[in-house]
């Protein structure tokens, strides 16, 4: 059996606004966020998108993204929340290490996660939303890092991050195959961008 799952990033942030390092930490999201989550509110409305379960990280900028895209009752993850960066945590973007030394587990020496413990995580936690009966077609409000994570579970990211920047409110559609319990991604949906 096949269901699908939209897994998407939240709106803008006032830290991404700011340039600063947010992952367990959080920041409102901005006037700038409202708007392109109700871009993905009218997108999924255009496309005739109806979800039977909806869920989001712990983070405020999830939940708050969420609501403004579904009125059903969701459940708040802590297994799909953003990568934990420690000590980093609040400080300026730019003291983000090369992507090289992310990928070799650079902030667990400052308290945070490696890439390894997040896509374990990510991938455990939308395996149990989506083996739920009923749960068929689904909304889940997530992170960029959690997604790019959660992509490279299933197929070689760089190609798709290259083209496809996971911008906030940036939707990731995959199928999900009950029988190999594999995700497969079917389409990067930027609806913010589609209403300009």
């Amino acid at each position: 059996m096949k269901k699908v799952l939209y897994l998407m990033r939240h709106g803008e942030t006032l830290f991404n606004v700011q340039g600063k390092i947010q992952g367990w930490c959080d920041s409102p999201l901005t006037t700038n966020g409202i708007k392109q989550a109700k871009a993905a509110a009218a997108y999924y409305e255009r496309e005739g998108i109806k979800f039977d379960a909806a869920c989001c990280s712990t983070a405020e900028r999830a939940s708050d993204t969420l609501e403004l895209i579904t009125s059903l009752p969701y459940a708040r993850l802590t297994g799909i929340r953003e990568v934990g960066f420690g000590t980093f945590e609040g400080e300026h973007e730019y003291l983000h290490p090369s992507r090289e030394q992310r990928h070799a587990g650079y902030y667990k020496q400052f308290g945070g996660e490696d890439e390894n413990e997040v896509r374990e995580r990510v991938v455990k936690t939308l395996l149990e939303v989506m083996n739920k009966d009923g749960n068929n077609t689904v909304l889940a409000v997530s992170h960029a890092g959690a997604c790019a994570n959660f992509l490279s579970a299933w197929q070689d990211p760089e190609p798709i991050l290259k083209k496809h920047r996971i911008p906030n409110c940036g939707i990731f559609k995959y199928d999900f195959d009950t029988e190999s319990q594999r995700f497969f991604l079917e389409d990067v949906i930027d609806p913010v961008h589609m209403e300009e």
